[in-house]
């Protein structure tokens, strides 16, 4: 069965898109997905991009833009109040979504993918938070809130993300994405070939159906 290698940052827009797009994509072929959160904070400050460094027309168009993939989707987007939004904790809170039922889980490629519908339904659930509800996803009670509403003990996965294995893997999923080349978000692998930008979601499938 083929995977997908969907590096994500909560705090990009067009993650969120990509987040229901591509297993929908997934699906259609027979293949899964592997979410690798991706901490986009960290890996600008090696490369000096500032997200907030655009001309207003640009960032007006870009806004757009998205509502424009939300009217495609049907996903109920809205721009939030607090752009960009600190997401550490609730990437590491994914990342300890293992845990949860294998408190002895190593936090590697092999044990996200096991857990690939467990993940799917939190993050989901976490980008709908913000990028639909205009909550603070920084908040352990909002993240609490998410992974009890995706039927997870939610206390326990905010203690979870805060430990020092989350953390740890947080950081080397991040070393990795950087040393495969990754440069932002939303990035898909298939195999060997990079992809990068939910628009790129057609040269994904193409492949997928291909293969």
């Amino acid at each position: 069965m083929q995977t997908v290698d969907f590096y994500f940052d909560y705090s990009s827009t067009n993650s969120y898109f990509a987040a229901f797009m591509l297993p929908e994509s997934c699906a259609r072929h027979g293949a899964r997905v592997r979410w690798l959160p991706l901490h986009l904070a960290a890996l600008f400050r090696g490369t000096g991009f500032d997200v907030m460094a655009m001309t207003p027309r640009k960032a007006r168009y870009l806004w757009r833009d998205h509502a424009r993939y939300a009217e495609f989707t049907g996903l109920s987007f809205r721009k939030p109040s607090r752009f960009p939004m600190k997401t550490a904790r609730a990437l590491r809170a994914t990342l300890a979504i293992p845990m949860l039922s294998d408190p002895g889980a190593s936090l590697d490629d092999e044990s996200l993918l096991r857990h690939e519908k467990d993940i799917e339904r939190f993050a989901q659930g976490v980008f709908r938070a913000y990028w639909e509800c205009d909550e603070d996803i920084a908040s352990p009670g909002v993240i609490e809130a998410v992974a009890r509403e995706s039927g997870f003990d939610g206390e326990r996965l905010v203690e979870l993300a805060d430990s020092p294995a989350a953390r740890e893997a947080l950081a080397s999923l991040t070393q990795i994405a950087i040393d495969r080349g990754v440069f932002g978000a939303p990035t898909f692998f298939v195999g060997d070939e990079m992809f990068w930008g939910k628009d790129r979601l057609d040269f994904v499938e193409r492949l997928l159906k291909r293969e």
